[in-house]
């Protein structure tokens, strides 16, 4: 089954574009906060979901 990108939103206010079933720990850009944990499938969001990137 395909995933999709999802816009989300770190705690220091960046919004970010990652993809839902990320295979690696996916950092914020600014402050490097992680953003998602790597579960084998779809990925664990931690923090605030912005929407679905088109």
């Amino acid at each position: 089954m395909p995933g999709k990108f999802i816009r989300v939103k770190c705690k220091c206010k960046n919004e970010q574009v990652i993809f839902e079933k990320a295979t690696t720990t996916v950092r914020c850009l600014v402050c490097q906060e992680p953003l998602v944990k790597v579960t084998g499938g779809k990925a664990d969001i931690l923090v605030a979901v912005a929407g679905t990137a088109k």
